[in-house]
């Protein structure tokens, strides 16, 4: 007497959810055994048999990306936690790094709603901004004191506005090399 699966079973086995296995047997493309027993042998012959080839790749073909990054995902955050995370991720290592990943994520929330968190975005803009008035405010600043000192100096204005101007382009063009980093 040889003793069948249980639909569970029958479905780790396969790699499949139960509920899988049981669409199977309604579609008639998994028969079950008197004693309502899967035969993991008639039942796999029969699953290939009835299933279309094409699908079954084409699915495998897009959810191979999606558990991929999923995995890494969790491993990523069981690592960030000191956790072990190494071999197969197991439904509770999983189910750890999504909570790790809500609290992480209601603790951003709430410190973006304190005003202790910038958007990226605007910091660049504003410190953009700024950068640049402070580049215009120089660039005008020799033509608006060249006489000045020229006076004090007493030497003609035209020239000491050029060296100026020289000198400050100079200056202006060593800090524009300087790129902020918002991390």
């Amino acid at each position: 007497m040889i003793v069948g699966l249980s639909i569970r079973a029958y479905a780790r086995q396969r790699g499949v959810s139960h509920v899988a296995v049981l669409r199977a047997v309604k579609h008639g493309r998994v028969v079950l055994e008197p004693d309502g027993s899967v035969d993991a042998a008639k039942a796999d012959a029969s699953w290939e048999r009835s299933s279309d080839p094409a699908r079954r790749k084409l699915v495998a073909e897009k959810l191979r990306p999606v558990a991929d990054s999923a995995v890494g995902s969790v491993r990523e955050t069981l690592k960030e936690q000191g956790l072990p995370a190494s071999g197969n991720v197991t439904f509770v290592q999983a189910r750890t790094a999504h909570e790790i990943a809500k609290a992480h994520l209601a603790r951003l929330r709430l410190q973006e709603r304190k005003g202790e968190l910038i958007d990226r975005a605007r910091a660049t803009a504003l410190v953009f901004r700024l950068a640049r008035e402070e580049r215009d405010a120089w660039i005008n600043w020799p033509a608006r004191v060249a006489a000045l000192m020229a006076a004090e100096l007493g030497v003609e204005a035209h020239p000491m506005q050029k060296i100026l101007e020289t000198h400050v382009r100079a200056q202006l063009s060593e800090l524009a090399e300087v790129r902020p980093e918002f991390r």
